[in-house]
């Protein structure tokens, strides 16, 4: 049985998604990722996970849908939040972000499933700006994210170089976009286009007031 956890912000303007900033105003930004969120809860609430974890940062909101435990992130650096994440569950996991809502729940299954049959200690999936958008751990090891660099254009090789060098046996899913920069929420809403993120963008663009 494996768990999924979901690392995210709460979605408050001027917290989240600055980088799209401009063109969005911090209030448009902040409903882009109220969405991109929605959108990732939902999808994990559709799979087969065991439990469903939200690790956030921020005050929990009527944005949460039932059936998920909230934890708090700890740590003063995002490596030691996965690692405290992952030390949240007991038992194997697989954490994602919000930053692809373009995700299914047949994709997260397929994740899981790895995990589970490929005699895995470890899944790894890269996001095509060098980062990684899911790691799935057998179980907890905080020495998973030591001395990785975090938000760098080669963290995700960074990642994959340290699982190799404990000798954990890693197998590597499909690649994904992550929604960093406007750019990439125009590519991520086309690829999910009856997903709420492709919605709000869309809704943005015909009042005329995102442009990019």
């Amino acid at each position: 049985m494996t768990a999924v956890i979901v690392i995210a912000k709460a979605p408050v303007p001027g917290r989240v998604k600055t980088r799209l900033c401009p063109p969005c105003t911090a209030e448009q930004a902040a409903d882009l990722a109220r969405a991109a969120l929605a959108d990732t809860l939902e999808t994990v609430s559709q799979t087969r996970a065991s439990a469903r974890v939200l690790a956030l940062d921020g005050a929990p909101g009527p944005w949460i849908p039932d059936g998920f435990v909230i934890v708090p992130q700890l740590g003063h650096g995002l490596g030691e939040r996965l690692a405290n994440a992952f030390s949240a569950v007991t038992g194997p996991a697989v954490l994602v972000g919000m930053d692809t809502p373009q995700l299914t729940a047949d994709d997260l299954d397929g994740v899981l499933e790895t995990l589970h049959e490929r005699n895995a200690d470890a899944v790894l999936g890269l996001a095509a700006d060098g980062g990684w958008w899911t790691l799935g751990l057998h179980r907890a090891d905080p020495r998973v994210f030591v001395d990785v660099p975090m938000s760098t254009s080669f963290t995700g090789r960074a990642q994959l170089s340290r699982l190799l060098a404990l000798g954990l046996r890693t197998v590597m899913v499909r690649e994904l976009r992550d929604v960093d920069t406007f750019a990439d929420a125009r590519a991520v809403a086309a690829a999910a286009p009856g997903s709420r993120f492709a919605t709000t963008l869309a809704t943005l663009d015909s009042a005329g007031e995102a442009v990019g």
